[in-house]
């Protein structure tokens, strides 16, 4: 397979799923929209991964590139297409599919426990712990199951149309290296000094096995995500 991925920043890349695509003999391709490349042609591979991006407004006024982003992604959610967002890629999905996109209660940054919902069919443990970067959330949208919820987010995920468009909150994609690029680079989501979900650096960085438990967790998801689609 020939995947496309949409990044938005420089210090907020694919990290581990770079190398998942790679030893699961799979190819991609990496497009930056914010910065003027157009577009991919949807025809010209199998499915489509929007990553994770700045925080704040999804106005296009602000971020005129967002107008060829929601189409492409209204293409893939029309065209049967496996879409895949994490974080910022996981609200445009949510936002196409008609649900509320807004900013949470607290900033959640760090390591934190989630729990799956009881009806997810995502193959994952009924609790796990996963990387948070994030204020704004989003609502489940129609049609949609819930993957689980963490203490600060009632949501952290949602499958759509029988597993074929994953949307997470929550990064397990995250390795030692994409979060120091995250802390050296990039501001944290706000009001991340006063939030009781927020940790420090040490805190993110304490444990390197925590990064290594990930790696089994989102090679389920993208396993499951590419293997209901081929089965459709």
């Amino acid at each position: 397979m020939h995947v496309h991925l949409l990044q938005h920043s420089p210090h907020q890349g694919p990290a581990r799923i770079a190398d998942w695509l790679a030893s699961m003999g799979h190819s991609h391709t990496v497009f930056h929209l914010d910065a003027g490349e157009l577009p991919p042609r949807l025809a010209d591979g199998d499915a489509l991964i929007v990553l994770d991006g700045p925080e704040g407004s999804l106005e296009t006024e602000r971020c005129p590139w967002l107008r060829g982003e929601r189409k492409l992604i209204l293409q893939a959610l029309n065209g049967n297409k496996p879409l895949l967002g994490i974080g910022f890629g996981a609200r445009l999905i949510a936002e196409a599919l008609g649900a509320v996109v807004a900013r949470g209660s607290v900033a959640e940054t760090g390591w934190h426990r989630v729990d799956l919902a009881p009806l997810s069919p995502v193959d994952l443990p009924d609790t796990f712990e996963a990387f948070m970067w994030h204020r704004e959330v989003f609502a489940l949208p129609d049609y949609a199951l819930a993957l689980g919820r963490s203490e600060a987010s009632p949501l952290q995920g949602f499958t759509w149309d029988d597993g074929r468009v994953v949307g997470l909150l929550c990064h397990l994609e995250a390795t030692a290296d994409s979060v120091r690029a995250l802390l050296d680079h990039q501001a944290p989501p706000e009001g991340s000094p006063t939030s009781p979900h927020a940790q420090d650096r040490a805190a993110m960085l304490d444990d390197p096995r925590r990064f290594d438990r990930l790696a089994p967790l989102l090679d389920r998801l993208l396993s499951q995500w590419l293997h209901s689609t081929a089965a459709a």
